[in-house]
């Protein structure tokens, strides 16, 4: 195998993991949320922050990952600007050199923030506040979008530089899925409103059923989010084994596969940059999923997420900065 092939194979396997992480992890993010406290005024206009008289520096010694999930059916393509998909799924890889692991923080799409507002033209006009999947939103529905929720997603960290990013398209959860050759679930709510073939029991999923699955929300049993987030568990619990055995019996899965799905991935990532983090970080520890604590509340049309802002601050903190030794 030759370097660009070696390359190609790398870029394939990580990119692929990573998808797997985030339809498992980005999935559960309101499973732990909690009721909003008191928001203190917290100021950070300045790359030093200083608490209780401790002044806190930007950690050099991590490296972070931004996946995003693409409320979009079919191929990535450019779109008109503030009409493009929503970002569904919103979760950052922290690669730690210290702890030597990689801590994921699972960010709630509706969680309530500011991003940049772009004009028809792509042109940064201002700033908007609104729910977090909207940034992407509010792009080209390609690299734009992508740096949208990457400078929203900075500017709730307080300005923590976030180094790499890739998007996913839904239509590539039924490529991955046939890709592995179906999975298996158990079916425990009423899918009749929108997918009369998953009838309760045991049903293995192709192409759009599998989409359905995990997607679908409205008409299908309660209704509630968190019945939802119990189907993607029991789906990404299944589908992991099948896509480890695929790739364990067939030489050329990975490569095929990413074949199939690259056309539903944007990502600044080039297969040298994929391959440098495989080197440095392929025998990182899987650490914490974190997630935003805070509280849902209806807004006039839409769920709204609000974060508990000293718990917010305090996760940054630890994650992001370094007091001055």
């Amino acid at each position: 195998m030759n370097r660009k092939q070696l390359g190609k194979v790398i870029y394939v396997c990580i990119s692929l993991l990573l998808v797997l992480v985030i339809l498992y992890s980005g999935l559960r993010i309101l499973e732990s949320a909690v009721f909003l406290h008191q928001r203190p005024e917290i100021q950070t206009t300045s790359k030093t922050i200083v608490r209780d008289g401790v002044k806190y520096y930007p950690r050099q010694d991590i490296t972070t990952v931004l996946m995003m999930g693409i409320n979009q059916r079919g191929k990535v393509v450019p779109t008109e600007y503030n009409v493009g998909g929503a970002a569904d799924m919103v979760t950052l890889f922290v690669f730690d050199e210290k702890t030597e692991e990689c801590v994921i923080l699972s960010i709630n799409r509706d969680l309530m923030v500011q991003m940049p507002a772009l004009n028809e033209y792509g042109k940064e006009v201002g700033t908007y506040y609104g729910q977090l999947a909207f940034s992407h939103t509010y792009g080209d529905g390609m690299e734009d979008s992508c740096k949208n929720v990457r400078a929203a997603v900075s500017n709730l960290l307080y300005g923590t530089q976030i180094d790499y990013y890739f998007s996913m398209n839904m239509d590539a959860i039924a490529l991955l899925n046939d890709a592995v050759g179906g999975v298996t679930v158990t079916i425990r709510d009423d899918f009749s409103q929108v997918d009369p073939e998953l009838s309760k029991g045991s049903v293995t999923l192709f192409g759009e059923h599998a989409v359905n699955f995990v997607q679908a929300r409205w008409d299908v049993g309660d209704e509630l989010n968190l019945s939802r987030m119990e189907r993607h568990k029991e789906y990404m619990s299944n589908f992991v084994p099948a896509l480890r055995e695929k790739m364990e019996s067939s030489v050329g899965f990975v490569v095929d596969t990413y074949d199939a799905v690259s056309d539903y991935i944007v990502t600044d990532c080039s297969a040298q940059t994929v391959s440098r983090l495989e080197q440095e970080y392929s025998d990182y520890a899987v650490g914490e999923t974190l997630t935003i604590q805070g509280e849902n509340v209806l807004g006039e049309e839409y769920y709204e997420f609000y974060a508990d802002e000293e718990a917010l601050d305090e996760l940054i903190l630890r994650l992001f900065f370094a007091p001055k030794e």
